[in-house]
């Protein structure tokens, strides 16, 4: 069902780009895989132009917003039918993709969340950290955010909350499903998996602001994918 664009914001942590590239060997479908570096990030650049990958260098600076800018400008760069949004924390476990995509298959769903092994509400099925998302899902509702501030994240968020908002949007556009055997491992140090590091505390910087902005756009997401619905039947 591929090819698949797995996309890959990177920020300061050169040493995690081969771990990343070995890992992506156990993909079966076609893929490729895109670096979204930030501008002046040497040794970040070096390495990920050095492990073949596609590379992009944004032109702004990693400030608020940085991982979802990064995420949607890539989105608008190329052209997979499907799109995995991920990070260069993570581990694909063999089969992963085939594991989604038959959900994908038996279930039409746009969005197909991968297990990550950390996240409560991802075990439990309910969420996903790391996502699979067929591009026509994008196109069909214009955006994956109910609002357009982004093509598939919202980018008011510091960092936080925007795969929440993404997949709580889907979930109301009745446009999600859970794969539970496709396991994608974040390696975070919240599940101790990982030491902290300035990119990490710069993504969790402001988790209580972007936990407060999301309750209060949640409202607007239910209204929103209400009307969706509606204009749909």
């Amino acid at each position: 069902m591929g090819p698949i664009a797995i996309l890959v914001p990177v920020l300061g942590r050169p040493q995690n780009v081969q771990p990343f590239m070995e890992s992506t060997a156990v993909t079966k479908e076609d893929y490729n895989v895109y670096f979204i570096c930030s501008p002046n990030d040497h040794d970040q650049i070096r390495e990920c132009e050095q492990s073949g990958a596609n590379v992009m260098v944004i032109s702004y600076k990693p400030l608020g917003g940085d991982f979802a800018r990064k995420i949607n400008h890539a989105f608008d760069e190329t052209e997979e039918d499907w799109v995995f949004q991920g990070a260069d924390d993570i581990r694909f476990s063999l089969n992963w993709d085939l594991h989604a995509f038959r959900v994908a298959q038996r279930t039409r769903m746009g969005v197909i969340g991968t297990n990550d092994l950390g996240n409560p509400d991802v075990i439990r099925g309910r969420s996903s950290t790391h996502t699979l998302i067929r591009r026509s899902y994008i196109e069909e509702f214009g955006s994956g955010t109910f609002d357009n501030t982004g093509s598939i994240f919202c980018e008011l968020y510091d960092h936080q909350y925007v795969d929440v908002e993404f997949v709580q949007t889907a979930k109301f556009r009745k446009q999600f499903a859970f794969a539970k055997n496709s396991v994608v491992e974040h390696l975070h140090p919240h599940w101790g998996k990982a030491k902290m590091d300035p990119t990490y505390e710069k993504a969790t910087r402001r988790t209580q602001r972007d936990m407060q902005l999301y309750k209060d756009r949640l409202i607007g997401i239910k209204n929103q994918t209400l009307v969706e619905r509606r204009s749909r039947r």
